[in-house]
C-alpha cells in the first residue's frame, strides 16, 4: 500500500528458519485451561482460519472499550454524582473478555489442527495483544472514577502493565524462547469476575474502604504493580542471565541485548514530561485519547520488537512515529509557542492537538499492521483469513511456529 514496504530480506529470511519456541508452566493454564481449550477446539471447522479466532477475541475489546467510552468518556461514571454506566454493560464487558482470553487460547491449537501454523500466526497473535495491552486497564478505571484514581495514577497502571507484556518479548528477543507469564491466567479471570460482580452488586463496591483507609483504587494498583515486580520480572531477569550462562540464548553483547528498551524508555519518557509538564493538564482534560495515543505508540514499537525477534534481526533503537510525539510534547510544555503566536496555548489548542496526533499515529500503525500481514501473506503465498491448500513446493518453504 502506497508503495511502502516494511519487511527486508533479512526479515523475511528470518521468518523462514522460525521456529515457535515456547514453555509455560503456570498452574491455571496447564492444568485448567489448556485441557478446556483442548476440547473447546474439536467443535471448531476445519475451514475455520485461526487468524479469524484471534481477531474476533481482539475485536471484543475494542467492543468493551467503545461501550465504555459512550457512557463513561471522561472516567466520571463511578464517581457519586454519576453512576451512568447500566448495569448490563459490566456483564457484555466482563463476557467480551472472557471471549477474548478463551479465543487467544483456542487459535493456536485450530493452527496447529489445521496445519497452518507459521510466524504470520504468532506475529497477528502478538500485535494485536499489544494493542489489547492498553484497552483492557482502561475498562477497570471505569470502575473507579477519577476521584479515586485520578489520570496522572491511570497513566503509571497503564506504563505498567505496558513495561510487563513488553518485558516477556525482551526476554525472548535474547533467549529465544517464550516463557509465558503464569500471571496473564489469574489477570484474566480476574477482570472478567470484577466486572460481573459489578453487574451484581454495583460499582459502589469499589468505593468501599479497606485496612489502613486504602482506597480499592490503591488496592488494585497495588496489585497490579506488585505483582510484576514480584512474579515477573525477577524471573525474566533470571531467565535471561541463565541463557547466556548455559549459552541456550542469542548470546547478545550487553548494548545489543538492551538495545529493545531504548524505544520503550524513550517513550516512557516524552509521555511522562507532556503528562506532568503540560500547560494546560492536558491528560486531565483528554485521559482516553491521550491513553489510546500512548497505546497506539507502545503497540507499533512492541509490533516492531515481535518482528525483529521472530526473524532474529537487529530491533530498532529509536522508534520513527515518536518524532510527532516529541514535536507535540515541545510545543505543549515549553513557553515555544507562546514566543511564536504571542499568547499561552490554550487548551483547547492542545486538545485537537492531542486528537489530531491520535488520529495521525493510528492510522501509520494500521497501515504498518496491514502492511505486515500483505508481506507475510505475499512472501508465504498464504490468506491471513482463509485457509488455503499449498502445494508441496510451497510446503517445504513454511515454517512452522506454534501459538500456545
Amino acid at each position: 500500500m502506497l508503495g511502502v514496504k516494511y519487511l527486508t530480506e533479512a526479515h523475511l529470511k528470518g521468518f523462514e528458519k522460525y521456529k515457535y519456541n515456547s514453555i509455560d508452566k503456570g498452574f491455571l493454564s496447564v492444568y485448567v485451561m489448556h485441557p478446556f481449550w483442548n476440547k473447546c477446539v474439536e467443535f471448531l471447522p476445519m475451514w475455520l482460519a485461526p487468524n479469524i479466532l484471534t481477531f474476533v477475541g481482539f475485536l471484543m475489546t475494542v467492543v468493551n472499550f467503545l461501550l465504555l467510552s459512550y457512557y463513561d468518556w471522561d472516567f466520571e461514571a463511578a464517581n457519586p454524582a454519576e453512576n451512568t454506566v447500566p448495569r448490563w454493560v459490566w456483564s457484555v464487558a466482563a463476557l467480551n473478555i472472557l471471549i477474548y482470553y478463551n479465543l487467544d487460547g483456542m487459535d493456536g491449537k485450530q493452527a496447529r489442527r489445521t496445519g497452518t501454523s507459521g510466524p504470520l500466526g504468532e506475529l497477528f497473535d502478538h500485535g494485536l495483544d499489544s494493542y489489547s495491552a492498553v484497552l483492557i486497564p482502561i475498562y477497570m478505571f471505569s470502575l473507579f472514577g477519577s476521584d479515586d484514581l485520578p489520570p496522572i495514577r491511570m497513566f503509571f497502571v497503564i506504563w505498567n502493565v505496558f513495561l510487563n507484556f513488553y518485558l516477556t518479548h525482551v526476554e525472548k528477543y535474547n533467549t529465544g524462547v517464550m516463557f509465558l507469564p503464569w500471571g496473564y491466567d489469574f489477570t484474566m479471570w480476574g477482570v472478567s469476575i470484577t466486572l460481573f460482580l459489578t453487574t451484581v452488586i454495583g460499582p459502589g463496591i469499589w468505593r468501599a474502604r479497606t485496612i489502613f483507609n486504602l482506597s480499592m483504587a490503591n488496592v488494585f494498583e497495588i496489585i497490579l504493580i506488585g505483582s510484576g515486580i514480584v512474579t515477573s520480572h525477577p524471573i525474566i531477569v533470571k531467565n535471561i542471565y541463565m541463557s547466556y550462562k548455559n549459552k541456550t540464548g542469542k548470546m547478545r553483547p550487553f548494548l545489543e541485548a538492551v538495545r529493545p528498551m531504548f524505544p520503550f524508555l524513550w517513550l516512557f519518557f516524552f509521555t511522562t514530561i507532556w503528562a506532568f509538564y503540560s500547560r494546560n493538564n492536558v491528560l486531565s482534560l483528554e485521559p482516553r485519547i491521550m491513553f489510546i495515543l500512548f497505546g497506539t505508540l507502545f503497540s507499533n514499537i512492541a509490533c516492531r520488537l515481535i518482528v525483529a525477534q521472530m526473524s532474529d534481526t537487529r530491533c530498532d533503537g529509536f522508534n520513527i512515529l515518536m518524532w510527532p510525539l516529541v514535536a507535540t510534547v515541545a510545543v505543549s510544555c515549553f513557553p515555544w509557542y507562546e514566543q511564536v503566536m504571542g499568547s499561552e496555548i490554550e487548551a483547547n489548542v492542545e486538545r485537537w492537538i492531542v486528537q489530531g496526533l491520535t488520529i495521525f499515529v493510528t492510522i501509520a500503525h494500521l497501515h504498518y499492521g496491514h502492511g505486515l500481514v500483505r508481506e507475510m501473506c505475499s512472501h508465504f503465498k498464504i490468506r491471513c483469513f482463509k485457509i488455503t491448500k499449498p502445494t508441496p513446493a510451497e510446503e517445504e518453504m513454511q515454517p512452522t511456529a506454534e501459538i500456545v
